[in-house]
């Protein structure tokens, strides 16, 4: 007999007046699953979240949980007592010794650490983060968890990625970060033009039947097309896990430095054709210094900023990212030092502080407010309008009310109105958040071919990947680290930076007779492969290469449309293992082919 599924959705239908969000939409989600839904803003996400959570009833249709599952839901504005104590607030106030250890353990992962502070003390970034840790640590059966991700720094969202991915966890996730998506998420379901679509694999793998499926709909969806293909050949040229030893030497470093300077170089020489002028000179931090208290932010900081430069920066919260922002922009003060801003440059700001509009007013209105077009020069111009449909605002869209905008849709109408002034130098405070996947990309596309200067402070590593040529990463007290790269090579050349270190302690440490095995004056010798050792990696690579031939047959399986819930639960928990299983073979594999 077939098992039933956790969440079983059938035919559901819901609309708000003439707008229609979805009909007869059908998706059901095993035991083992872990789903991501994807959908543009305003086509109905939130409202289907709702749906499921029990706050909003459907037209038609229907949801049904199996009885016998605890269901954990993480909403995108979760509301708390203003008097309770985040302890108290984190679970059911019983105060069970268990419950209470794993509460300060979760917490103290999101950074939450004073457990008695009455939660209205909090900010709305801290209050969602103890919304996630209640939802984790009451060990739902099934996990719905409406943009995790927001709010959460670089560090937590890799700890949130691997405690998501560890074991037989149930869940069905709205996130954006498409990182995220490709290591936790084995199903992706899209809620596109009111029907649901469902690819049964990772991010990488949906992209590429997403593009099937385009290719053979219509043709006037040329546009996307292309932005999923640009998409689609970077994961392909993304390096694999295996297949040669690590560099983790200093070398590894200057030639990814090499690297990222050819790509500024190249850059600038197309961006030089481009009409928005720009000065040679940008801005220069001389020796600049800032501190709160005893919190330092920079000390002595020197930075000369070039043309055409493409910056991220990264860090940890509290490590000053946005207060170098704010100092850049003349809104906070250094303590020292002077911040030379050069006489063309024209700053266009993306803060978190910014989404301010009159509800009353028209979408049109709200950018012709700020110019009726933007001068391209050589007798080019781009109207307000065109701005708007670049970014999939409609003529219709257009022309309704601010008030009928979902929340992702005001940020984009936002992002819009920085971009109407036409600066020559972008800064971005987390431009990301709660923009949907497709308005992403058209970014990154607007970004790449940015004829000035941006500076990206962002925790979607996925973004910071495609836009930006090198990084500036605050890593606290004052230690801040201009690095030639994006984040993805800053973490491959941390991981073996580190791994090099470690090896250098060991030698400094150990005996080298305990290293060589000698004692016949050769100890200074590097150690080779013994026999045994030589047999382990070759029997290594014929299981990794067994492991990988299974993972690809249960993968064109589970695509196949034609197994039944019970086949399917069984071949994702057996996916799921065989994903950790080659992991911890490669690490091996690696570490003896390091020797």
């Amino acid at each position: 007999m077939a098992e039933i599924p956790f969440l079983d959705v059938q035919n559901l239908t819901k609309s708000f007046g003439a707008l229609g969000l979805f009909e007869n939409i059908s998706f059901s989600v095993a035991q083992g699953q872990r789903v991501g839904l994807i959908a543009k803003n305003g086509t109905g996400k939130s409202t289907l979240l709702s749906l499921l959570a029990g706050i909003d009833s459907p037209d038609s249709g229907s949801i049904i949980f199996r009885k016998d599952i605890k269901v954990g839901i993480l909403e995108q504005s979760p509301v708390f007592d203003p008097e309770e104590s985040v302890l108290d607030a984190c679970f059911n106030h019983e105060g069970e010794d268990e419950k209470v250890l794993k509460a300060k353990q979760v917490l103290t992962q999101l950074k939450i650490r004073d457990l008695n502070q009455p939660m209205g003390q909090l900010s709305g970034g801290q209050q969602k983060r103890v919304a996630l840790a209640n939802v984790l640590i009451t060990e739902p059966d099934l996990l719905i968890l409406d943009e995790p991700t927001n709010h959460l720094d670089l560090e937590m969202i890799e700890w949130l990625e691997g405690y998501l991915s560890r074991g037989n966890k149930t869940l069905l996730m709205v996130t954006h970060d498409r990182f995220f998506l490709d290591r936790v998420c084995s199903v992706i379901i899209e809620l596109d033009d009111r029907t649901i679509y469902t690819y049964r694999g990772n991010y990488a793998y949906y992209l590429e039947k997403r593009q099937e499926r385009i290719d053979n709909k219509r043709a006037e969806i040329e546009r996307a097309n292309n932005l999923y293909r640009t998409e689609l050949e970077w994961m392909r040229r993304q390096p694999q896990a295996r297949g040669h030893k690590a560099k983790y030497r200093e070398d590894a470093f200057y030639e990814l430095e090499k690297v990222a300077k050819q790509r500024m170089e190249e850059r600038q020489l197309r961006l030089k054709s481009a009409n928005v002028y720009i000065g040679s000179k940008i801005f220069e931090c001389q020796y600049i210094s800032k501190a709160f208290d005893n919190l330092v932010i920079m000390k002595d900081f020197y930075y000369n900023f070039s043309r055409y430069e493409k910056m991220g920066i990264v860090g940890n919260n509290g490590t000053g990212k946005s207060t170098f922002i704010k100092m850049l922009l003349g809104k906070v003060a250094p303590d020292a030092g002077k911040i030379d801003i050069g006489e063309t440059v024209r700053f266009g700001y993306f803060s978190q502080e910014g989404l301010q509009f009159d509800d009353q007013q028209k979408v049109i209105d709200v950018i012709t407010d700020i110019a009726e077009y933007i001068n391209l020069g050589g007798g080019r111009q781009l109207s307000a309008s065109q701005l708007l449909q670049y970014f999939l605002f409609t003529p219709e869209q257009q022309h309704n009310y601010v008030y009928k905008l979902s929340g992702g849709e005001r940020r984009k109408l936002y992002l819009c109105t920085v971009l109407m002034r036409n600066p020559n130098f972008l800064v971005l405070d987390e431009p990301t958040n709660d923009l949907d996947i497709v308005t992403l990309q058209i970014l990154e596309e607007y970004l790449a071919n940015f004829p000035g200067c941006v500076i990206v402070v962002s925790h979607d590593r996925y973004f910071m990947d495609k836009v930006v040529d090198h990084l500036l990463v605050f890593k606290g007290n004052g230690d801040i680290q201009d690095f030639p790269g994006n984040y993805t090579q800053y973490r491959q050349w941390l991981a073996m930076k580190t791994k090099s270190e470690a090896e250098q302690q060991q030698k400094k440490s150990a005996p080298q007779a305990a290293k060589t095995g000698r004692r016949d004056g050769n100890e200074d010798k590097p150690r080779k492969l013994t026999y045994k050792e030589r047999m382990e990696m070759e029997r290594l690579e014929k299981e990794i290469g067994q492991l990988e031939e299974e993972q690809n047959g249960i993968e064109k399986a589970l695509c196949s449309g034609t197994l039944d819930v019970e086949s399917l639960t069984e071949k994702s928990k057996r996916l799921a293992a065989i994903k950790d299983e080659i992991d911890e073979k490669s690490m091996r594999w690696l570490e003896l082919a390091e020797i």
